[in-house]
């Protein structure tokens, strides 16, 4: 007997909160004398979001209020109540897991997730619920092959490798879009991650707040973001700077890469033409889309397209755990 349910994804990111609502179909495909097994046969997402940026007190500490105000106003949108769902995952993720009050901000939500929503965070969970919600757990399957899917967003990139539909291997990478931030549109530097100073000390440049950085070192340090990528991938020799980049562990590359492809906000850049304004989003994420595009990634690995982007997280946390 089949039987549907609504499940909830909301996921709080260094740049963006977004939800969806899913509808579930489950079905027992056990034989009448085995052991029940319940399978999730059909996931329709039935409501989406608006995109918002994530509301924030301070660089240290996300705005706890102002997220739950927005997440019950989206339930608002969508007609549904708490009562109503009755699975799905809230999940913060990258940069901003490690604000002082991710934790609260988890309690503060919880009660508008319903009783059974898991409240968690963490790169390699992260990476691979990002990758089942952008289709490469799933392309992997359907081609008998090794899929990579690099979730780039604002803080993090979270790197899931698939094999025949299941996880090969996990890493996640402090390279995203918002590490880099400019004040006033024109590359005046206001916010500058510590792991991104690191980075560009290690290159001898000295980047700073209130420092304006011209388009050819903002392009250089993209470049080398873009290059760290390769390495893990094993498309390029790895250096020393891979190291600080790492969030937690490195990718194991003992085995061959078929496909990749690229979900998170920074991907629209990637897949997006390389004209426009380098500085819309106020941050670095539009010069590093276009590095990757000019990168060893998309001329080494066959590239797949994402089923979802910028909602890929959000869209497996309701409806792939």
């Amino acid at each position: 007997m089949k039987e549907k349910i609504l499940s909830v994804g909301i996921d709080i990111g260094t740049t963006t909160t977004q939800l969806v609502f899913s509808r579930l179909t489950l079905e027992n495909t056990a034989s009448l004398v085995t052991v029940p097994r319940i399978e999730i046969i059909a996931k329709e997402v039935v409501f989406r979001s608006t995109i918002h940026f994530t509301p924030l007190k301070s660089q240290h500490e996300i705005d706890e209020q102002r997220v739950r105000e927005l997440i019950e106003r989206e339930y608002q949108s969508a007609g549904i109540t708490p009562e109503q769902v009755q699975t799905g995952a809230i999940i913060i993720t990258g940069e901003a897991a490690r604000k002082q009050n991710a934790e609260s901000v988890l309690r503060a939500l919880s009660g508008l997730a319903g009783e059974f929503v898991v409240a968690t965070a963490g790169p390699t969970l992260e990476g691979i619920i990002a990758g089942k919600g952008a289709g490469a757990e799933q392309e992997s399957k359907k081609r008998g092959a090794t899929v990579v899917n690099l979730d780039i967003g604002g803080g993090t990139t979270n790197i899931a490798v698939f094999r025949n539909g299941e996880v090969l291997d996990t890493a996640c990478l402090d390279i995203g879009g918002r590490l880099i931030r400019f004040g006033d549109g024109r590359g005046e530097v206001n916010y500058i991650a510590d792991k991104l100073r690191s980075l560009t000390r290690s290159m001898n440049l000295s980047v700073t707040e209130n420092q304006t950085l011209s388009s050819g070192v903002i392009e250089t340090i993209a470049t080398r973001m873009a290059g760290i990528i390769e390495e893990i991938l094993g498309l390029v020799p790895v250096s020393p700077q891979l190291a600080i980049m790492l969030t937690d562990h490195d990718l194991k590359r003992d085995y061959q890469i078929n496909y990749v492809s690229f979900s998170g906000g920074v991907a629209d850049c990637i897949n997006r033409s390389q004209s426009g304004d380098d500085f819309r989003y106020g941050d670095i994420g539009v010069a590093l889309g276009r590095a990757i595009a000019n990168s060893k990634i998309p001329q080494q690995l066959q590239v797949l397209e994402a089923v979802e982007t910028i909602r890929a997280t959000v869209v497996g946390a309701g409806s792939h755990t």
